[in-house]
Protein backbone atom coordinates (compact mmCIF):
# COMPACT_ATOMS: atom_id res chain seq x y z
CA UNK A 1 0.00 0.00 0.00
CA UNK A 2 1.37 3.13 -1.01
CA UNK A 3 0.74 6.47 1.02
CA UNK A 4 1.04 10.13 -0.36
CA UNK A 5 1.73 12.87 2.18
CA UNK A 6 1.61 16.11 0.91
CA UNK A 7 3.58 18.93 2.20
CA UNK A 8 2.69 22.21 1.92
CA UNK A 9 5.30 24.83 0.93
CA UNK A 10 2.92 28.28 0.47
CA UNK A 11 4.45 30.67 -2.04
CA UNK A 12 5.71 33.77 -0.69
CA UNK A 13 5.71 36.99 -2.12
CA UNK A 14 9.14 38.16 -2.69
CA UNK A 15 8.35 42.00 -2.93
CA UNK A 16 9.23 42.50 0.72
CA UNK A 17 11.00 39.60 2.24
CA UNK A 18 14.36 40.19 3.55
CA UNK A 19 13.80 37.10 5.42
CA UNK A 20 13.05 35.29 2.43
CA UNK A 21 9.92 33.90 3.79
CA UNK A 22 11.77 31.41 5.83
CA UNK A 23 11.69 30.71 9.05
CA UNK A 24 14.82 29.34 9.62
CA UNK A 25 16.66 31.37 12.21
CA UNK A 26 14.28 32.67 14.03
CA UNK A 27 12.87 31.96 17.33
CA UNK A 28 9.79 30.59 16.13
CA UNK A 29 11.75 28.20 13.62
CA UNK A 30 10.14 24.63 14.47
CA UNK A 31 11.94 22.05 16.18
CA UNK A 32 12.29 19.01 14.31
CA UNK A 33 11.25 15.92 15.24
CA UNK A 34 13.08 12.26 16.08
CA UNK A 35 10.84 11.15 12.82
CA UNK A 36 8.05 12.05 11.04
CA UNK A 37 5.14 10.04 12.50
CA UNK A 38 2.25 10.46 9.93
CA UNK A 39 2.71 7.36 8.10
CA UNK A 40 2.73 3.38 9.93
CA UNK A 41 5.34 2.00 12.44
CA UNK A 42 6.77 -0.84 12.48
CA UNK A 43 7.72 -1.46 16.24
CA UNK A 44 7.86 1.86 16.92
CA UNK A 45 9.41 3.20 13.99
CA UNK A 46 9.36 3.88 10.03
CA UNK A 47 12.22 1.78 9.74
CA UNK A 48 11.37 -0.72 12.39
CA UNK A 49 13.49 -1.56 15.86
CA UNK A 50 16.11 -3.96 14.22
CA UNK A 51 17.77 -1.43 12.20
CA UNK A 52 20.21 1.20 14.14
CA UNK A 53 23.17 3.39 13.69
CA UNK A 54 25.49 1.14 14.78
CA UNK A 55 24.17 -2.13 12.72
CA UNK A 56 22.63 -0.58 9.01
CA UNK A 57 24.14 1.51 6.45
CA UNK A 58 22.30 3.87 5.39
CA UNK A 59 23.10 3.87 1.76
CA UNK A 60 22.31 0.20 1.60
CA UNK A 61 20.06 -1.50 3.95
CA UNK A 62 16.95 1.50 3.47
CA UNK A 63 13.26 -0.18 4.25
CA UNK A 64 10.31 0.64 1.42
CA UNK A 65 8.13 2.43 3.98
CA UNK A 66 5.50 2.99 1.02
CA UNK A 67 5.20 6.60 2.00
CA UNK A 68 5.57 9.05 -1.02
CA UNK A 69 6.31 12.83 0.30
CA UNK A 70 5.07 15.49 -1.95
CA UNK A 71 6.51 19.06 -2.25
CA UNK A 72 5.72 21.45 -5.29
CA UNK A 73 8.42 24.34 -5.79
CA UNK A 74 8.15 27.37 -8.18
CA UNK A 75 10.94 28.64 -9.04
CA UNK A 76 10.89 32.27 -10.37
CA UNK A 77 12.94 35.65 -9.35
CA UNK A 78 12.31 37.93 -7.10
CA UNK A 79 13.76 40.38 -4.37
CA UNK A 80 15.33 39.54 -0.99
CA UNK A 81 17.76 40.93 1.39
CA UNK A 82 19.07 38.73 3.65
CA UNK A 83 21.52 41.01 4.95
CA UNK A 84 19.56 44.35 4.47
CA UNK A 85 21.20 44.68 0.59
CA UNK A 86 17.92 44.40 -1.70
CA UNK A 87 18.79 42.25 -4.86
CA UNK A 88 17.38 40.42 -7.26
CA UNK A 89 17.49 36.68 -6.78
CA UNK A 90 16.42 33.28 -7.69
CA UNK A 91 14.20 31.79 -5.54
CA UNK A 92 12.00 28.59 -4.88
CA UNK A 93 8.27 29.47 -3.41
CA UNK A 94 9.41 33.13 -3.18
CA UNK A 95 11.75 31.77 -0.27
CA UNK A 96 15.79 31.94 1.01
CA UNK A 97 16.69 30.11 1.79
CA UNK A 98 14.50 27.44 -0.21
CA UNK A 99 12.09 25.38 1.71
CA UNK A 100 13.51 22.91 3.82
CA UNK A 101 12.46 18.94 2.84
CA UNK A 102 11.59 16.22 5.33
CA UNK A 103 11.32 12.32 5.17
CA UNK A 104 11.85 9.57 6.84
CA UNK A 105 14.69 7.04 5.51
CA UNK A 106 13.17 4.55 3.16
CA UNK A 107 10.54 7.14 2.00
CA UNK A 108 10.02 8.29 -1.61
CA UNK A 109 10.73 11.88 -2.14
CA UNK A 110 8.38 13.38 -5.15
CA UNK A 111 8.95 16.80 -6.09
CA UNK A 112 7.46 18.87 -8.86
CA UNK A 113 9.41 21.76 -9.97
CA UNK A 114 7.50 24.52 -12.40
CA UNK A 115 10.60 26.63 -13.84
CA UNK A 116 9.15 30.25 -14.55
CA UNK A 117 12.39 31.82 -14.17
CA UNK A 118 11.74 35.20 -16.99
CA UNK A 119 13.16 38.27 -18.23
CA UNK A 120 15.67 36.58 -18.98
CA UNK A 121 14.59 32.72 -19.11
CA UNK A 122 17.02 30.36 -17.96
CA UNK A 123 16.61 26.45 -17.90
CA UNK A 124 17.12 24.43 -14.63
CA UNK A 125 17.58 21.62 -12.30
CA UNK A 126 17.54 20.50 -8.92
CA UNK A 127 19.74 17.83 -7.87
CA UNK A 128 19.60 16.31 -3.94
CA UNK A 129 23.25 16.26 -2.56
CA UNK A 130 24.27 13.11 -1.16
CA UNK A 131 21.57 10.96 -2.37
CA UNK A 132 22.33 7.62 -3.22
CA UNK A 133 19.80 7.27 -6.62
CA UNK A 134 20.28 3.83 -7.05
CA UNK A 135 18.61 2.78 -10.22
CA UNK A 136 16.68 6.05 -10.35
CA UNK A 137 20.09 8.85 -11.68
CA UNK A 138 17.69 10.09 -14.32
CA UNK A 139 16.37 11.82 -11.06
CA UNK A 140 19.96 13.15 -10.08
CA UNK A 141 19.80 16.58 -11.27
CA UNK A 142 22.38 17.42 -13.38
CA UNK A 143 21.78 18.69 -16.78
CA UNK A 144 24.07 17.82 -19.46
CA UNK A 145 24.67 13.98 -17.75
CA UNK A 146 21.37 13.04 -16.03
CA UNK A 147 18.74 14.95 -17.65
CA UNK A 148 18.23 18.13 -19.85
CA UNK A 149 17.37 21.47 -18.71
CA UNK A 150 13.77 22.14 -17.22
CA UNK A 151 12.86 24.51 -20.07
CA UNK A 152 11.04 27.89 -19.26
CA UNK A 153 7.33 27.84 -18.39
CA UNK A 154 8.20 23.26 -18.12
CA UNK A 155 7.45 21.49 -15.00
CA UNK A 156 9.50 18.21 -14.31
CA UNK A 157 8.68 15.76 -11.08
CA UNK A 158 11.55 14.56 -9.59
CA UNK A 159 10.76 10.97 -7.49
CA UNK A 160 13.99 9.03 -5.63
CA UNK A 161 14.28 6.98 -2.15
CA UNK A 162 14.84 8.77 0.45
CA UNK A 163 18.35 6.59 1.65
CA UNK A 164 20.69 7.54 2.84
CA UNK A 165 19.35 9.16 6.48
CA UNK A 166 21.08 12.21 7.42
CA UNK A 167 21.55 16.16 7.05
CA UNK A 168 21.44 17.41 3.82
CA UNK A 169 20.55 19.66 1.40
CA UNK A 170 19.30 20.35 -2.78
CA UNK A 171 20.70 22.78 -5.18
CA UNK A 172 20.63 23.81 -8.65
CA UNK A 173 23.22 21.94 -11.05
CA UNK A 174 22.56 24.20 -13.63
CA UNK A 175 25.60 26.71 -14.18
CA UNK A 176 26.33 28.65 -10.62
CA UNK A 177 22.75 29.25 -10.86
CA UNK A 178 22.68 28.26 -6.72
CA UNK A 179 24.84 31.14 -5.99
CA UNK A 180 21.78 33.15 -6.60
CA UNK A 181 19.48 31.25 -4.09
CA UNK A 182 18.85 28.16 -5.62
CA UNK A 183 19.26 25.80 -2.74
CA UNK A 184 17.14 24.49 0.80
CA UNK A 185 17.76 21.85 3.42
CA UNK A 186 17.40 18.56 2.98
CA UNK A 187 16.72 15.88 5.91
CA UNK A 188 16.20 12.20 6.15
CA UNK A 189 15.02 11.33 9.85
CA UNK A 190 16.92 7.76 10.37
CA UNK A 191 18.11 5.95 13.62
CA UNK A 192 19.81 8.41 16.23
CA UNK A 193 23.40 7.37 16.66
CA UNK A 194 23.25 9.39 20.43
CA UNK A 195 20.97 10.71 22.46
CA UNK A 196 19.40 14.61 22.81
CA UNK A 197 17.05 16.74 23.74
CA UNK A 198 15.69 18.55 20.86
CA UNK A 199 16.93 18.85 17.03
CA UNK A 200 17.39 22.36 16.23
CA UNK A 201 17.44 21.67 12.82
CA UNK A 202 19.63 22.74 10.06
CA UNK A 203 22.21 25.39 10.78
CA UNK A 204 22.88 26.47 6.87
CA UNK A 205 26.35 28.14 6.97
CA UNK A 206 27.06 29.77 3.29
CA UNK A 207 28.93 32.37 1.54
CA UNK A 208 26.52 35.68 -0.07
CA UNK A 209 27.16 37.86 -3.29
CA UNK A 210 25.70 41.21 -4.14
CA UNK A 211 26.76 40.91 -7.55
CA UNK A 212 24.32 38.90 -9.75
CA UNK A 213 25.32 35.15 -10.36
CA UNK A 214 25.63 35.72 -14.35
CA UNK A 215 28.07 38.86 -13.99
CA UNK A 216 30.43 37.23 -11.58
CA UNK A 217 30.64 34.10 -13.75
CA UNK A 218 31.26 36.47 -16.66
CA UNK A 219 34.72 37.68 -15.15
CA UNK A 220 35.00 34.07 -13.79
CA UNK A 221 35.35 32.86 -17.55
CA UNK A 222 36.72 35.76 -19.13
CA UNK A 223 40.06 37.27 -19.74
CA UNK A 224 40.57 39.88 -16.61
CA UNK A 225 42.97 37.70 -14.33
CA UNK A 226 41.66 40.28 -11.17
CA UNK A 227 38.36 38.48 -11.65
CA UNK A 228 39.00 34.81 -11.65
CA UNK A 229 38.70 34.43 -7.80
CA UNK A 230 35.93 36.86 -6.60
CA UNK A 231 35.32 38.18 -3.12
CA UNK A 232 31.84 37.03 -1.63
CA UNK A 233 30.29 40.02 0.51
CA UNK A 234 29.30 38.44 3.23
CA UNK A 235 28.94 35.08 5.17
CA UNK A 236 25.65 34.01 6.62
CA UNK A 237 23.98 31.87 8.85
CA UNK A 238 20.51 30.42 8.03
CA UNK A 239 20.22 33.29 5.60
CA UNK A 240 21.10 36.05 8.04
CA UNK A 241 23.58 38.30 8.84
CA UNK A 242 23.98 42.10 9.34
CA UNK A 243 26.03 44.07 6.75
CA UNK A 244 27.64 47.84 6.68
CA UNK A 245 25.82 49.82 3.99
CA UNK A 246 29.03 52.05 3.57
CA UNK A 247 30.39 49.64 1.78
CA UNK A 248 27.94 49.08 -1.30
CA UNK A 249 28.75 50.99 -4.56
CA UNK A 250 25.60 50.53 -5.86
CA UNK A 251 22.46 52.63 -5.59
CA UNK A 252 20.69 48.98 -4.63
CA UNK A 253 18.98 50.02 -1.43
CA UNK A 254 20.35 48.68 1.87
CA UNK A 255 19.37 48.94 5.23
CA UNK A 256 21.65 48.49 8.11
CA UNK A 257 21.29 46.17 11.01
CA UNK A 258 19.19 43.87 8.93
CA UNK A 259 19.33 41.03 12.07
CA UNK A 260 21.09 37.94 12.65
CA UNK A 261 19.25 34.59 13.28
CA UNK A 262 18.51 33.63 16.57
CA UNK A 263 18.44 30.42 18.47
CA UNK A 264 17.08 29.38 22.28
CA UNK A 265 18.97 27.11 24.73
CA UNK A 266 17.51 25.59 28.33
CA UNK A 267 19.80 25.07 30.39
CA UNK A 268 21.12 21.59 31.21
CA UNK A 269 19.56 20.14 27.63
CA UNK A 270 21.06 18.78 25.16
CA UNK A 271 20.40 20.01 21.25
CA UNK A 272 21.59 18.68 18.02
CA UNK A 273 22.77 20.87 15.25
CA UNK A 274 22.78 20.44 11.55
CA UNK A 275 25.77 22.27 9.85
CA UNK A 276 26.17 22.32 6.27
CA UNK A 277 27.85 24.69 4.06
CA UNK A 278 25.65 25.71 1.23
CA UNK A 279 27.76 27.81 0.00
CA UNK A 280 29.49 28.62 -3.14
CA UNK A 281 33.14 28.17 -2.79
CA UNK A 282 34.56 28.95 0.74
CA UNK A 283 35.40 27.12 3.60
CA UNK A 284 34.14 27.39 6.88
CA UNK A 285 35.07 27.17 10.41
CA UNK A 286 32.47 26.71 12.87
CA UNK A 287 32.14 27.44 16.81
CA UNK A 288 29.68 28.50 19.73
CA UNK A 289 31.31 30.37 22.27
CA UNK A 290 31.61 28.76 25.81
CA UNK A 291 30.69 25.95 24.05
CA UNK A 292 32.15 22.57 22.64
CA UNK A 293 30.68 20.75 20.22
CA UNK A 294 30.09 16.77 20.28
CA UNK A 295 30.48 15.59 16.54
CA UNK A 296 27.97 12.48 15.79
CA UNK A 297 27.58 12.49 12.19
CA UNK A 298 29.90 13.35 9.00
CA UNK A 299 27.83 14.16 5.62
CA UNK A 300 25.01 11.22 5.55
CA UNK A 301 27.67 8.89 7.90
CA UNK A 302 26.82 8.70 11.61
CA UNK A 303 30.81 8.05 13.35
CA UNK A 304 31.43 7.48 17.20
CA UNK A 305 31.45 11.11 18.43
CA UNK A 306 34.45 13.20 19.67
CA UNK A 307 34.72 16.24 20.94
CA UNK A 308 35.56 19.66 18.97
CA UNK A 309 35.42 23.38 19.50
CA UNK A 310 36.01 24.24 15.90
CA UNK A 311 34.44 22.08 12.87
CA UNK A 312 35.75 22.39 9.27
CA UNK A 313 33.59 22.37 6.36
CA UNK A 314 34.30 22.94 2.98
CA UNK A 315 31.44 23.33 0.09
CA UNK A 316 28.41 20.99 0.67
CA UNK A 317 30.19 18.92 3.63
CA UNK A 318 27.66 19.16 6.92
CA UNK A 319 28.08 17.57 10.34
CA UNK A 320 25.62 17.08 12.89
CA UNK A 321 27.23 17.91 16.40
CA UNK A 322 25.70 17.36 19.70
CA UNK A 323 25.58 20.57 22.60
CA UNK A 324 25.09 21.08 26.28
CA UNK A 325 23.31 23.50 27.06
CA UNK A 326 25.76 24.61 29.89
CA UNK A 327 25.13 28.44 30.26
CA UNK A 328 23.27 29.68 33.39
CA UNK A 329 19.06 30.61 32.13
CA UNK A 330 20.00 34.70 31.50
CA UNK A 331 22.92 33.89 29.43
CA UNK A 332 24.00 34.93 25.40
CA UNK A 333 26.62 33.22 23.21
CA UNK A 334 27.92 34.23 20.14
CA UNK A 335 27.43 31.36 17.07
CA UNK A 336 30.25 32.02 14.65
CA UNK A 337 31.13 30.88 11.24
CA UNK A 338 34.20 32.33 10.16
CA UNK A 339 35.71 31.50 6.13
CA UNK A 340 39.15 30.35 6.44
CA UNK A 341 42.27 32.34 4.81
CA UNK A 342 45.05 32.61 2.95
CA UNK A 343 45.90 31.25 -0.97
CA UNK A 344 44.57 27.99 -0.18
CA UNK A 345 40.93 29.08 0.06
CA UNK A 346 38.89 31.77 -1.77
CA UNK A 347 38.74 35.73 -0.77
CA UNK A 348 35.55 37.09 1.26
CA UNK A 349 35.18 40.93 2.02
CA UNK A 350 33.11 39.88 5.24
CA UNK A 351 34.24 36.60 6.68
CA UNK A 352 32.36 36.64 9.75
CA UNK A 353 29.22 35.24 10.57
CA UNK A 354 27.34 35.54 13.74
CA UNK A 355 24.01 34.14 15.52
CA UNK A 356 23.05 34.56 19.08
CA UNK A 357 22.03 31.86 21.40
CA UNK A 358 19.85 32.80 23.82
CA UNK A 359 19.00 30.95 27.11
CA UNK A 360 15.48 30.45 28.74
CA UNK A 361 15.23 33.46 30.39
CA UNK A 362 17.90 35.99 28.47
CA UNK A 363 16.77 39.65 26.98
CA UNK A 364 16.24 38.37 22.88
CA UNK A 365 16.57 41.85 21.55
CA UNK A 366 19.85 42.00 23.27
CA UNK A 367 22.88 40.59 21.66
CA UNK A 368 25.56 38.63 23.66
CA UNK A 369 28.05 40.40 25.97
CA UNK A 370 31.54 40.28 27.23
CA UNK A 371 31.28 36.83 28.84
CA UNK A 372 31.14 35.07 25.11
CA UNK A 373 34.25 34.02 24.64
CA UNK A 374 35.59 32.99 21.26
CA UNK A 375 37.58 30.09 20.50
CA UNK A 376 41.23 30.10 19.39
CA UNK A 377 40.93 28.44 15.75
CA UNK A 378 43.84 26.20 15.74
CA UNK A 379 42.47 24.17 12.15
CA UNK A 380 44.49 24.21 9.27
CA UNK A 381 42.72 26.74 7.00
CA UNK A 382 43.71 24.22 3.97
CA UNK A 383 42.34 20.90 5.15
CA UNK A 384 39.50 18.94 6.70
CA UNK A 385 39.56 18.57 10.49
CA UNK A 386 41.92 15.04 11.28
CA UNK A 387 40.33 12.09 9.17
CA UNK A 388 41.57 9.64 12.45
CA UNK A 389 38.84 11.04 14.23
CA UNK A 390 35.91 10.63 11.95
CA UNK A 391 35.52 6.76 12.94
CA UNK A 392 32.06 5.47 11.15
CA UNK A 393 29.60 3.98 13.65
CA UNK A 394 29.11 1.19 11.25
CA UNK A 395 32.00 -0.65 10.55
CA UNK A 396 33.54 -1.38 7.07
CA UNK A 397 36.41 -2.36 5.45
CA UNK A 398 37.33 -1.58 1.68
CA UNK A 399 38.53 -3.86 -0.35
CA UNK A 400 41.76 -4.06 -2.40
CA UNK A 401 40.44 -2.10 -5.51
CA UNK A 402 39.68 -3.65 -8.62
CA UNK A 403 40.62 -0.65 -11.30
CA UNK A 404 42.81 2.23 -9.65
CA UNK A 405 42.50 5.30 -11.02
CA UNK A 406 44.92 8.83 -11.22
CA UNK A 407 44.07 12.09 -11.53
CA UNK A 408 46.33 15.19 -11.57
CA UNK A 409 44.24 18.28 -10.81
CA UNK A 410 45.80 21.48 -12.84
CA UNK A 411 44.54 24.60 -14.29
CA UNK A 412 45.68 26.56 -17.03
CA UNK A 413 45.01 30.23 -19.23
CA UNK A 414 44.20 28.48 -22.80
CA UNK A 415 45.24 30.42 -26.17
CA UNK A 416 42.09 32.52 -25.92
CA UNK A 417 43.40 33.90 -22.54
CA UNK A 418 40.33 32.15 -20.30
CA UNK A 419 41.43 29.84 -17.27
CA UNK A 420 40.06 26.51 -17.64
CA UNK A 421 40.71 23.96 -14.89
CA UNK A 422 41.51 20.56 -15.73
CA UNK A 423 41.55 16.95 -14.99
CA UNK A 424 44.63 14.88 -16.21
CA UNK A 425 45.19 17.99 -19.09
CA UNK A 426 41.74 17.54 -19.85
CA UNK A 427 38.21 20.25 -19.31
CA UNK A 428 34.61 19.86 -19.13
CA UNK A 429 32.16 21.50 -21.31
CA UNK A 430 28.49 19.86 -20.83
CA UNK A 431 26.05 19.18 -23.90
CA UNK A 432 22.30 20.09 -22.33
CA UNK A 433 20.97 18.35 -25.16
CA UNK A 434 22.31 15.46 -24.73
CA UNK A 435 22.87 14.03 -21.57
CA UNK A 436 25.94 11.09 -21.77
CA UNK A 437 22.89 8.97 -19.24
CA UNK A 438 20.31 8.97 -22.08
CA UNK A 439 23.06 8.42 -24.51
CA UNK A 440 24.67 5.59 -22.52
CA UNK A 441 21.37 3.92 -22.11
CA UNK A 442 21.01 3.71 -26.04
CA UNK A 443 24.71 1.71 -26.23
CA UNK A 444 26.77 5.17 -27.03
CA UNK A 445 29.44 4.66 -24.17
CA UNK A 446 32.75 5.95 -25.96
CA UNK A 447 33.06 9.40 -27.14
CA UNK A 448 36.38 10.08 -29.09
CA UNK A 449 35.00 12.65 -30.71
CA UNK A 450 33.55 14.75 -27.49
CA UNK A 451 36.46 14.64 -25.18
CA UNK A 452 34.87 17.14 -23.11
CA UNK A 453 32.67 15.14 -21.85
CA UNK A 454 35.79 13.91 -19.55
CA UNK A 455 34.24 10.20 -19.05
CA UNK A 456 36.29 7.53 -17.37
CA UNK A 457 34.56 4.44 -17.75
CA UNK A 458 34.97 2.08 -15.59
CA UNK A 459 33.49 -0.85 -17.11
CA UNK A 460 32.08 -4.23 -14.59
CA UNK A 461 34.79 -3.36 -11.86
CA UNK A 462 33.49 -4.18 -8.48
CA UNK A 463 35.70 -1.26 -6.86
CA UNK A 464 37.48 2.12 -7.70
CA UNK A 465 40.23 3.78 -6.02
CA UNK A 466 41.01 7.50 -7.25
CA UNK A 467 43.80 9.21 -6.34
CA UNK A 468 43.49 12.89 -6.95
CA UNK A 469 46.99 15.18 -6.91
CA UNK A 470 46.70 18.73 -6.42
CA UNK A 471 48.96 20.74 -8.16
CA UNK A 472 47.43 23.84 -7.55
CA UNK A 473 47.75 26.36 -4.57
CA UNK A 474 43.80 26.11 -4.20
CA UNK A 475 42.26 23.51 -1.73
CA UNK A 476 39.14 22.04 -4.05
CA UNK A 477 36.02 20.48 -2.01
CA UNK A 478 35.71 17.15 -4.19
CA UNK A 479 32.27 15.20 -4.01
CA UNK A 480 31.09 12.55 -6.11
CA UNK A 481 27.48 11.64 -6.58
CA UNK A 482 25.49 8.42 -6.53
CA UNK A 483 27.59 6.77 -3.94
CA UNK A 484 29.03 6.02 -0.15
CA UNK A 485 32.71 7.05 -0.43
CA UNK A 486 35.73 5.77 1.56
CA UNK A 487 38.01 8.60 2.52
CA UNK A 488 41.49 6.80 2.40
CA UNK A 489 43.97 9.21 3.02
CA UNK A 490 44.42 13.35 2.49
CA UNK A 491 47.08 15.49 3.34
CA UNK A 492 50.09 17.81 1.35
CA UNK A 493 52.79 16.46 -0.72
CA UNK A 494 52.51 12.84 -2.04
CA UNK A 495 50.57 9.78 -0.78
CA UNK A 496 53.03 7.41 0.53
CA UNK A 497 49.89 4.64 0.34
CA UNK A 498 49.34 4.57 4.16
CA UNK A 499 45.60 4.33 4.82
CA UNK A 500 44.42 6.37 7.79
CA UNK A 501 41.82 3.72 9.98
CA UNK A 502 42.16 0.87 7.16
CA UNK A 503 39.59 -1.54 9.14
CA UNK A 504 37.16 1.15 8.99
CA UNK A 505 38.44 4.56 7.30
CA UNK A 506 36.07 7.37 7.17
CA UNK A 507 33.20 7.67 5.01
CA UNK A 508 31.50 10.84 3.44
CA UNK A 509 30.75 12.63 0.18
CA UNK A 510 32.58 15.61 0.02
CA UNK A 511 36.14 15.69 1.16
CA UNK A 512 38.97 18.54 0.72
CA UNK A 513 41.90 17.71 -1.60
CA UNK A 514 44.62 19.48 0.03
CA UNK A 515 46.30 22.63 -1.77
CA UNK A 516 49.33 20.71 -3.17
CA UNK A 517 48.34 17.62 -1.80
CA UNK A 518 46.64 13.94 -2.71
CA UNK A 519 43.07 12.70 -1.68
CA UNK A 520 42.70 8.99 -1.84
CA UNK A 521 38.77 8.13 -2.35
CA UNK A 522 37.44 4.36 -2.52
CA UNK A 523 33.79 3.20 -3.50
CA UNK A 524 32.03 0.05 -4.41
CA UNK A 525 31.07 0.21 -7.95
CA UNK A 526 27.30 -0.81 -7.68
CA UNK A 527 25.39 1.44 -9.00
CA UNK A 528 25.16 1.91 -13.01
CA UNK A 529 25.33 5.22 -14.09
CA UNK A 530 27.23 8.14 -15.26
CA UNK A 531 28.29 9.46 -11.99
CA UNK A 532 29.44 13.31 -11.42
CA UNK A 533 32.84 13.68 -9.94
CA UNK A 534 34.09 17.17 -9.17
CA UNK A 535 34.73 19.63 -7.13
CA UNK A 536 31.81 21.91 -5.57
CA UNK A 537 33.27 25.55 -5.96
CA UNK A 538 30.74 26.67 -8.13
CA UNK A 539 33.26 28.73 -9.74
CA UNK A 540 35.76 26.14 -10.36
CA UNK A 541 33.15 23.64 -11.74
CA UNK A 542 32.10 25.92 -14.13
CA UNK A 543 35.54 26.14 -15.53
CA UNK A 544 35.76 22.72 -16.06
CA UNK A 545 36.80 20.71 -13.05
CA UNK A 546 34.85 17.90 -13.23
CA UNK A 547 34.81 14.64 -14.44
CA UNK A 548 32.14 11.80 -14.90
CA UNK A 549 32.35 7.89 -14.34
CA UNK A 550 30.48 5.75 -16.24
CA UNK A 551 29.90 2.47 -13.93
CA UNK A 552 28.69 -0.47 -15.77
CA UNK A 553 27.30 0.10 -19.16
CA UNK A 554 25.51 -3.25 -19.31
CA UNK A 555 23.39 -2.09 -15.94
CA UNK A 556 22.88 1.44 -17.65
CA UNK A 557 20.70 -0.64 -20.85
CA UNK A 558 18.93 -2.27 -17.90
CA UNK A 559 17.87 0.85 -16.00
CA UNK A 560 14.26 2.07 -16.33
CA UNK A 561 14.55 5.54 -17.49
CA UNK A 562 11.28 7.46 -17.11
CA UNK A 563 9.44 8.53 -19.93
CA UNK A 564 9.33 12.19 -18.28
CA UNK A 565 13.15 12.20 -18.64
CA UNK A 566 12.71 12.09 -22.84
CA UNK A 567 10.08 14.59 -22.34
CA UNK A 568 12.09 17.19 -20.63
CA UNK A 569 14.25 17.10 -23.10
CA UNK A 570 12.01 17.54 -25.93
CA UNK A 571 10.68 20.75 -24.41
CA UNK A 572 13.81 21.65 -23.78
CA UNK A 573 14.77 21.21 -27.57
CA UNK A 574 12.00 23.08 -28.29
CA UNK A 575 13.07 25.91 -26.33
CA UNK A 576 16.34 26.45 -27.55
CA UNK A 577 15.19 26.59 -31.07
CA UNK A 578 13.86 29.69 -30.34
CA UNK A 579 16.22 30.73 -27.59
CA UNK A 580 20.11 30.06 -27.50
CA UNK A 581 20.76 29.22 -23.79
CA UNK A 582 23.96 31.59 -23.32
CA UNK A 583 25.89 29.05 -21.76
CA UNK A 584 29.91 30.50 -21.20
CA UNK A 585 30.70 27.93 -18.25
CA UNK A 586 31.04 24.19 -18.89
CA UNK A 587 26.98 24.34 -17.98
CA UNK A 588 26.91 22.63 -14.19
Amino acid sequence: MVREVQHTQPFVAAVDSRKGGNQLGTLNATKMPTFLTNNPMLNGFPWGSSKTAYSADGYYDAPNTGVIRSYDFTIARGVVAPDGYEKESMLINGQYPGPTIEANWGDTIQVTVHNNIADPPEGTTLHWHGQRQYKSEAYDGVPSVSQCPIAPGSTYTYTFQADPWGSSWYHSHYSSQYAEGLWGPLIIHGPKSANYDVDLGPVTINDYYHTPYFEILEGVMGTNQSKFRPASDNNLINGKMNFDCSLSTTANKCTNNAGISKFQFTSGKTYLLRLMNTGTQGIEKFSIDNHVMNVIATDNVPIKPYDATVVTLAVGQRSDVLVNATGKPTDTYWMRANLAKGQCTEPANQPLALAAIYYEHANTTGVPSSNSTAHVDTTDPCSNDDLARQVPAMQQTPTTPAKTINMNVNFAINATGHLVWKINSQTFRGDYNSPVLLLAKGGNTSYPDHPERNIYNVGSSSSVRVILKNTTPTSHPWHFHGHEVFILAAGTGTWDGTIVNPSNPARRDVQLLPAGGYLVLQWNSDNPGVWPFHCHIAWHLSGGLYANILENPGGIRNLAIPSTSYQVCRDWASFTGSNLPNQIDSGL
